[in-house]
């Protein structure tokens, strides 16, 4: 009688064991909506009614350093449990993605004049899916650090590792989005942040057997690229489109070796003087629209400018906008709404972080190298420009992308937005290119509807209306 008893004690064993197991699972599962629900924002200071959720809050990415960054979900308009998540960044590097991407290009709010109130944006992407933005790297908005160390030597790797670990602990908080279409989409800066994101996904994805992410490409636009070919591009815009003399020109082109790293005083001298003598007080990112005519817009404008050329220190749009969300994201009251700035940091949330655009540690001379291992991944890669920006201009973004010598797939011709030509596109084997025309650095913010049948475009892989629609 002792083997029967022994192996109904065993029996018995593991089935006690399997309902623990049971049991914590159950338990597991049960703690991850509370966690939802601790970030669900009920409704924002000043919003309009709306149907879809939000949630914000914060996800720790390196417990040593005390890292963490801020992110703010806006769910699909209908049916987000059926449509894709999109993860925006915004560049910089070190401006915000709440600051521009939400509150001026895609987000379903725009900030009213005294910065107490919203209302609708009637092209926001999140008609079209779920819309994820990212305050990147630590130092940015929200995001902070407790190692003071960490904002005087952030760059590229760091910001796509923890971008990555951000992303891992994202999902098992809201683990609904586990295997779910997924798009990484940015601009400027984020010409660097994407890819390189998209670039370490890819190389995760390879190690697991089953992978949370279905990454099925990325969009970027106005994007830092190659370094060399962006700053011929950026010279060859300024002086294509009469900003600069032929003398300027040609001297820039003379005196100026955009493959070094350091530049001669020569250049810098000769950059300077076009740039204070010749460009005159215009918007830059946007140079047929008016410039905000505050003192602090023009200044750090000016500032920014100054080191666009030479290296590459892309901000983003500058327009007095932002004041607007500098208003409404430094009120307490939308802070606590928004579950942000629980540490308490002790500077004001602005919408670039000057720290970090000045001691911006590692940048990769050229995104070709990873475009061409992101092309033979078979990732969906579009990346569109808008006309009149003259800090990433589209000068710059054509002469790189052609040094991917791709073979061309639909050649050039004009798309459409209703009865007008939304701008240029070519279809190349493996990525597509768009103009969009009268549109600045932020493309979202100066024409949204063609923005939004780009981007509509893109999630359905079709290629952009070739008439009127």
């Amino acid at each position: 009688m002792e083997g029967p008893m022994v192996f109904q004690n065993v029996v018995l064993n593991l089935f006690m064991s399997l309902l623990f197991f049971s049991s914590t699972i159950t338990t597991a599962i049960a703690a991850l909506p509370k966690q939802q629900e601790l970030d669900r924002i009920s409704a924002l200071p000043g919003q309009p009614p709306v149907t879809f959720s939000q949630f914000s809050g914060y996800i720790t990415v390196n417990k040593q350093h005390g890292r963490a960054l801020f992110y703010w979900l806006t769910e699909a308009t209908s049916f987000p449990e059926k449509k894709p998540l999109v993860l925006w960044l915004n560049g910089g590097p070190g401006c915000s993605s709440v600051a521009y991407g939400a509150s001026e290009e895609i987000g379903p709010f725009r900030i009213n004049r005294t910065g107490l109130s919203l209302y609708l944006n009637k092209y926001s992407w999140n008609r079209e899916a779920n819309i994820l933005f990212l305050e990147s790297p630590a130092g940015v908005g929200f995001s902070y650090t407790n190692t003071s160390s960490d904002l005087n030597d952030s760059g590229d790797k760091r910001t796509a590792q923890d971008a990555l670990a951000f992303l891992i602990r994202w999902m098992s908080r809201f683990p609904q989005y586990k295997h779910r279409e997924f798009y990484i989409a940015g601009e400027s800066y984020a010409g660097h942040y994407v890819p390189q994101l998209a670039k370490k996904i890819v190389e995760y994805n390879k190690a697991l057997l089953r992978p949370i992410f279905n990454l099925k490409g990325f969009i970027v636009g106005n994007a830092v690229t190659d370094s060399y070919y962006d700053n011929i591009g950026t010279v060859t815009y300024w002086w294509s489109h009469s900003m600069i003399s032929d003398t300027s020109y040609r001297s820039i082109l003379k005196n100026c070796n955009f493959k070094g790293v350091q530049s001669s005083q020569q250049c810098d001298d000769t950059v300077s003087y076009a740039v204070n003598n010749e460009l005159g007080n215009i918007d830059q990112y946007s140079i047929y629209t008016p410039s905000c005519i505050a003192l602090h817009n023009n200044t750090m404008r000016s500032i920014r400018l100054k080191n666009t050329l030479l290296h590459r220190r892309i901000s983003g749009y500058d327009p007095c906008i932002e004041n607007y969300a500098e208003k409404y994201y430094n009120r307490p009251e939308v802070q606590k709404a928004m579950h942000a700035n629980v540490t308490r940091i002790p500077y004001k949330w602005t919408a670039c972080s000057d720290v970090l655009i000045k001691s911006w540690n590692d940048s990769e001379f050229s995104m070709l190298p990873t475009y061409k291992k992101l092309i033979a991944a078979g990732l969906r890669i579009w990346v569109f420009s808008g006309d009149t920006d003259a800090v990433v201009p589209v000068t710059a973004t054509r002469f790189s992308l052609n040094h991917l010598n791709l073979t061309v797939k639909t050649r050039w011709y004009p798309w459409y937005a209703g009865d007008q030509v939304g701008g240029w596109t070519e279809v190349y084997n493996g990525l597509t290119f768009a103009s969009v025309r009268g549109a600045g650095h932020e493309v979202p913010l100066f024409q949204p509807k063609r923005a939004f049948i780009l981007f509509k475009s893109f999630l359905t892989g079709k290629e952009l209306p070739k008439s009127y629609s």
